[in-house]
């Protein structure tokens, strides 16, 4: 009986210690995502759709595009190779994370403005799904979009 009282103890002093997050710490998470989001956007509409989306995809990262999975970001450059496009731009009107601050969501609406085969242009609007991963260097790459 000693034991498994001893054992409760430790355990509930070792739930008892567990790091609280502050919500300021959730906050300032929240802001890391939403401008890394934010900066993803700006270098897709003055670089390019493919600068942008290999510099903001982590090794592991996953798209989906045409029901299809291109999978890590080295089949992420290839599907996005000798695209230039500028038209892409987007903004989150959510932003949430992990309490652990590892990982974290955006979505919100997309705007695809291009010019068709006539050159008449046109726009495309939807809505996005990111998910951000913290990397060992503190910043964030998406790891699904």
């Amino acid at each position: 009986m000693k034991c498994y009282l001893l054992a409760f103890i430790g355990l509930s002093m070792a739930s008892c210690s567990k790091k609280q997050v502050t919500e300021e710490q959730i906050s300032l998470w929240k802001a890391e995502i939403e401008q890394t989001e934010l900066a993803f956007s700006k270098l897709a509409g003055e670089q390019g759709i493919h600068d942008a989306f290999v510099a903001y995809a982590a090794p592991e990262a996953v798209l989906l595009r045409r029901n299809k999975l291109i999978l890590g970001r080295t089949e992420i450059d290839d599907f996005y190779s000798g695209n230039t496009s500028t038209g892409l731009s987007w903004a989150p009107d959510f932003v949430d994370v992990a309490e652990s601050g590892d990982l974290g969501y955006t979505y919100g609406k997309y705007i695809f403005s291009f010019k068709d085969s006539t050159g008449t242009q046109q726009q495309n609007q939807g809505i996005f799904h990111t998910v951000w991963k913290r990397q060992e260097d503190g910043t964030w790459k998406f790891v699904w979009d």
